[in-house]
C-alpha cells in the first residue's frame, strides 16, 4: 500500500508552533476593508489557534506527530 502523502495546501495555510499547537489566519482580510473599523482589522492581522477538533485532523492530514 502507498504512503499516504502530506497535503501542501493545508501546509501553506496553517503555522505549527514549537509546541505541536496549529496556527489559523483570520478570515475577512481579502476585500472590503475600507467599511471595517481599524480595531477590527489590527485584530484580524493576528493569527488563531486552530479548535481542538479540528486540530486533530489537520495533524493526521498535515503527518504531524506530537512530542512527548
Amino acid at each position: 500500500m502507498p504512503k499516504q502523502k502530506t497535503r501542501k495546501s493545508i501546509i501553506r495555510r496553517f503555522k505549527v508552533t514549537k509546541t505541536g499547537k496549529i496556527l489559523r489566519r483570520r478570515s475577512g482580510t481579502r476585500h472590503l476593508r475600507v467599511k471595517k473599523s481599524s480595531k477590527q482589522k489590527r485584530r484580524l492581522r493576528n493569527q488563531v489557534r486552530v479548535k481542538s477538533t479540528y486540530a486533530k485532523k489537520l495533524a493526521k492530514v498535515m503527518r504531524i506527530r506530537k512530542r512527548k
